[in-house]
């Protein structure tokens, strides 16, 4: 599989001016390209080609006066900038048409000097190279020293290197890697992610919320304040922008820290993990999309995915609309409403439920039973039989089954609304 790995860059003084040239170049071309396709579009011209596009705004852009100085960087980060524009439009065109699943795509948008993130990438036709004094040597730009923090498993098959609001050089190498299998383990775990605790697996494991976002406030209310105070265009206003956007990346850095070492101890300790399909987007349009966002559930989960997969451990996300909350583990008898407030429960049974571990134990239920069960059929919580549903046939049963957890609930598509998650979900609190 292909994997990023990302190092920091520490250009020198004449390095960084380079760089912002190449920025600008690069801008400059897939501005132009855009421009062009949007005049065509108006003047109703048929849609301007790929290899069309090249030729007109590299090839012959660079024998005139006013695109003379794109001579100035390298071709090939140019052509990278056509080509991101390419798959921008590839990408609007293949969901206008639902040929694209997912959220709707908006059409490419041009670029700007001001954006927070300014980036160019180099292909192997560009001959980048890792020096052996361990300098990234780029076309045009020079020998740029790396601070090394781990190898690279193969030769990179491209670099992109990026500036972000912070000031920050990175360059970030795509290498193809081969699977590193981890020796299989016994053991595999449900995980109900919240907030009150970023996680509850189902051994009975808790991880408090470290809240990252909500700790380094004041010290980003600050920042924002003295930012305000500052004068539009002035060289003090720049600074300022620059004290904040490192404040949001100190944050933004701990909880990437938090995620991948969390992840990987799952990973590691785990022949199998199982977590829930959240409706992120969902919950972030509630008043509570402020810890949302800060939890990071989604890069979490995707970390997961991707080290699975690279290890050869087993990740799956369960339903969304499975009632892992308010079905007993015990003798999966579904309760009724359960308000979020609700963290202790007592089943008819007479079993008392922590809300959050009963959860993440009927998450590594549900788990096991769609991985065993190939033909289709589905596991409950209880150690009875599952009853045999053919496909594309309704069931039978009366009511009554159902109720008390002997068959799944209804698989439902596309997101739930986001008051009736926070309600009827697993409370994320």
């Amino acid at each position: 599989m292909q994997l990023r790995y990302n190092f920091r860059l520490y250009p020198t003084a004449g390095q960084r001016e380079s760089l912002a040239r190449a920025f600008g170049c690069a801008r400059t071309v897939f501005n132009d390209g855009l421009r062009l396709r949007h005049e065509a579009r108006e003047q109703g011209l048929p849609y301007v080609s790929d290899g069309d596009l090249s030729k007109r705004l590299i090839t012959e852009a660079k024998k005139t006066p006013e695109r003379a100085w794109l001579g100035e960087v390298s071709a090939v980060l140019l052509q990278q900038a056509l080509a991101d524009l390419n798959t921008a439009y590839r990408n609007f065109f293949a969901s206008a048409t639902g040929r694209r699943k997912g959220p709707q795509m908006a059409p490419p948008r041009f670029r700007s000097r001001k954006d927070s993130r300014q980036s160019i990438r180099f292909t192997k036709n560009a001959k980048f190279k890792v020096t052996p004094a361990g300098r990234l040597r780029l076309p045009k730009i020079g020998d740029v020293p790396v601070r090394w923090s781990r190898r690279l498993p193969s030769q990179p098959s491209s670099v992109t290197v990026t500036k972000d609001t912070a000031g920050r050089y990175f360059a970030s190498f795509v290498v193809q890697t081969s699977d590193e299998p981890l020796p299989e383990v016994s053991s595999e775990v449900g995980v109900d992610l919240g907030l009150t605790h970023f996680l509850v697996t189902s051994d009975g494991r808790k991880v408090d919320n470290p809240r990252f976002l909500r700790r380094a406030e004041r010290r980003l209310r600050k920042a924002q304040q003295s930012l305000a105070r500052k004068e539009k265009g002035s060289q003090n206003r720049k600074k300022a922008v620059v004290k904040v956007a490192r404040a949001h990346a100190k944050v933004a850095d701990a909880r990437r820290d938090h995620a991948h070492k969390l992840s990987t101890q799952l990973i590691r300790d785990n022949q199998a993990v199982y977590v829930e399909n959240l409706s992120v987007s969902g919950l972030a349009r509630t008043r509570l999309a402020k810890s949302v966002h800060d939890a990071g559930w989604s890069q979490f989960t995707t970390m997961l995915a991707y080290k699975a997969t690279l290890h050869g451990r087993t990740f799956a996300r369960i339903d969304r609309w499975f009632p892992s909350s308010r079905r007993c583990s015990a003798c999966g008898v579904i309760a009724g409403r359960m308000p979020l407030d609700v963290r202790e429960w007592t089943c008819g049974c007479g079993v008392t439920h922590d809300r959050d571990h009963n959860a993440a134990k009927n998450i590594l239920a549900a788990g096991r039973a769609e991985r065993r069960n190939a033909c289709g059929d589905q596991a409950g919580p209880d150690s009875g039989p599952a009853p045999v549903v053919e496909a594309g046939t309704h069931s039978t049963l009366p009511a009554s089954a159902a109720l008390q957890g002997r068959i799944p609930p209804v698989r439902r598509e596309g997101c739930q609304d986001a008051g009736h998650a926070l309600e009827d979900r697993d409370g994320r609190s």
